[in-house]
């Protein structure tokens, strides 16, 4: 498994959208130039996320972006399940086209390792993410004697 860009810029524009949810909604352009991507690619992305139920869009001049839900309850599974797709590391294979090895190797290693992906991505939250951030940031900005 690949994440793809649209995968990769939409955690982190998630992300920022989340440190920021205190300044109410956060516009687009704010993202895009704070993480250094595309205006009309972020669009795309939270097209996605909005039919998801992630983001919630506003219009007008004081629009932008919030959080559907409390930063909390969002999982990085929820998140690249709806930019990506499938999250498997191998494509699906019928079960009647398996020899025994193959279907050994699929349980024994395939099968393993989407089950601990999947596990570290429904355990790891946007809230959890953005505090151990803040938190790697304040540590960066200590000065030691």
């Amino acid at each position: 498994m690949k994440i793809s860009t649209r995968g990769r810029y939409g955690l982190r524009a998630l992300l920022d959208l989340a440190m920021h949810a205190d300044q109410g909604c956060v516009a687009l352009s704010d993202i895009a130039h704070r993480q250094d991507l595309s205006f009309n690619y972020l669009e795309g992305i939270f097209a996605h996320l909005k039919r998801a139920g992630l983001v919630i869009g506003i219009a007008g001049s004081m629009g932008g972006y919030t959080l559907a839900k409390p930063s909390e309850t969002i999982s990085l599974y929820e998140i690249l399940s709806v930019l990506e797709g499938d999250l498997s590391v191998t494509d699906p294979v019928m079960q009647n086209e398996e020899s025994d090895i193959r279907t050994f190797i699929r349980q024994n290693v395939w099968d393993v390792l989407d089950h601990s992906i999947e596990s570290t991505l429904k355990n790891t939250t946007v809230a959890g993410l953005t505090k151990s951030f803040q938190f790697q940031e304040d540590s960066n900005q200590c000065s030691c004697l």
